[in-house]
């Protein structure tokens, strides 16, 4: 059985494949990602939720390696879509966390930064992301959810994206504070991949 993911990014092949190794081991899955099989192409996310993204992502890989007769009935296409949900901003950023200024990652981090700023610099927040898992005994999507809240002044060098004003439930540093391995056990999307391994055992 192969699990194919829809990204063709390295660093979450290897953050999937840490948090899957016993699963890998104990099933023989072999974990790649989809570039290995076919060239990427473009796949237009226009869904109104996270799940509807993921589950766009999913579908739109496995049907391309299906047509291209490079699946067997047992390969699993799985994707993931995440974001940022601010209270105050009436759950915004929400899916359109990646682009959310227009720009790139600094962009999106400053403007997010200075609207939280304005409405007196904290709010409630929680990251989201949604695990699509596509295969010939059909389509599902789970969840991971990370709670907190973010403030209008950027802490820490680690991490990424809205990070570094993100400070999650029980502790009093951002995200971009903690060490990689703190963030990893209580990130939304190891979450999410976690409670994702009951609907990859049910399809084995």
């Amino acid at each position: 059985m192969r699990l194919i993911l829809a990204t063709s990014n390295q660093d979450k092949q290897r953050e999937i494949q840490e948090i899957y190794a016993e699963f890998a081991k104990k099933f023989g899955v072999e974990i790649l990602c989809w570039d290995k099989l076919i060239t990427p192409f473009e796949i237009e996310e226009d869904g109104e939720s996270f799940q509807e993204n993921a589950l766009i992502k999913s579908k739109a890989v496995f049907e391309a390696l299906k047509v291209k007769g490079i699946l067997t009935q047992k390969d699993i296409v799985l994707s993931d879509d995440s974001g940022i949900c601010v209270e105050k901003l009436g759950g915004k950023p929400g899916i359109h966390s990646a682009r959310y200024s227009g720009g790139g990652a600094l962009e999106n981090l400053e403007k997010l930064r200075g609207e939280i700023e304005s409405l007196g610099g904290i709010s409630n927040a929680h990251y989201c992301a949604c695990i699509g898992i596509s295969s010939y005994m059909g389509d599902y999507s789970v969840h991971g959810f990370m709670y907190g809240q973010v403030i209008a002044q950027c802490r820490g060098e680690n991490g990424f994206g809205y990070d570094p004003i993100f400070i999650p439930n029980g502790f009093k540093q951002t995200l971009a504070e903690l060490s990689n391995e703190e963030k990893n056990a209580i990130s939304h999307r190891r979450i999410a991949l976690e409670n994702a391994l009951y609907v990859l055992c049910a399809l084995l």
